[in-house]
């Protein structure tokens, strides 16, 4: 029996990187995708492809995260096509770093608006399909820097932490109705974003992990598994480090 078999998951920036592990380790378990990125190109289509590969129904969606009526109106259209939502995660996410004297308003608000705002838009959205179901996991896609800081990172680890402290809320605001809420704080993850990073810089971040390596998509996404499916059926309103001992 797969873990998540006949589910229906929204997975938020799912085209590629952590959010397309998600997407993909999900529907090995048998859940059907609904994803959403900025754009739905080849990429995205490619996506859709390989998703549907695993025997499951899967779509994506054109969505500005960040925009309130655009978000209720794609999980609208989502929960008519799939018929219910079991899953959210909460994945969309940028970064523009630099230094807080150097930091812009616009670099400020964007990354609030696209980290936190859309975490709220499509909470927002999916409570109510979950509270009709009296079931659900959301998943906020939170990250060490939302726990610890980071220099440099004032914007993005104030989005992140904002998101720990909404993850927290709405597991208590919506528990009694079978809805859990959680948030994962990944560490040092290889992905395209960090494959841009010199090697001088990727050695300096090793050595402060325990583990001495970065993590993989794909072990972010098996915690997402665990929080999606009925193994956490007690878990809510915690935050799981997925850092290789980074934060301890």
């Amino acid at each position: 029996m797969k873990l998540l078999e006949g589910k229906t998951a929204i997975v938020t920036g799912a085209a590629r990187g952590i959010g397309k592990a998600i997407a993909m380790r999900y529907a090995q378990e048998g859940c059907n995708i609904a994803f959403t990125d900025l754009a739905i190109n080849e990429e995205a289509e490619q996506t859709v492809k390989e998703l549907e590969a695993e025997g499951v129904k899967a779509k994506g969606y054109a969505s500005n995260a960040a925009d309130f009526e655009a978000t209720q109106k794609i999980v609208q259209e989502i929960a008519k096509e799939f018929g219910r939502v079991d899953i959210l995660v909460n994945n969309a996410g940028i970064t523009k770093d630099t230094l807080l004297m150097r930091m812009t308003e616009e670099q400020w608000d964007a990354v609030i608006n696209v980290n936190l705002k859309s975490c709220f838009n499509f909470t927002k959205a999916v409570q109510t399909i979950m509270l009709k179901q009296r079931s659900g996991s959301i998943i906020n896609m939170s990250s060490v820097v939302g726990v610890s800081g980071n220099a440099g990172q004032s914007n993005y680890s104030a989005s992140k932490a904002g998101m720990i402290g909404f993850t927290k809320s709405i597991a208590k605001e919506l528990g009694s109705r079978g809805i859990r809420s959680n948030a994962i704080a990944p560490g040092f993850i290889i992905t395209e974003m960090t494959g841009q990073l010199t090697d001088d810089v990727k050695k300096a971040w090793e050595s402060q992990i325990p583990l001495k390596r970065g993590g993989t998509p794909e072990e972010v996404a098996k915690t997402c598994v665990y929080l999606g499916s009925d193994l956490s059926s007690y878990v809510s309103g915690q935050v799981i480090n997925v850092c290789g001992g980074m934060n301890t």
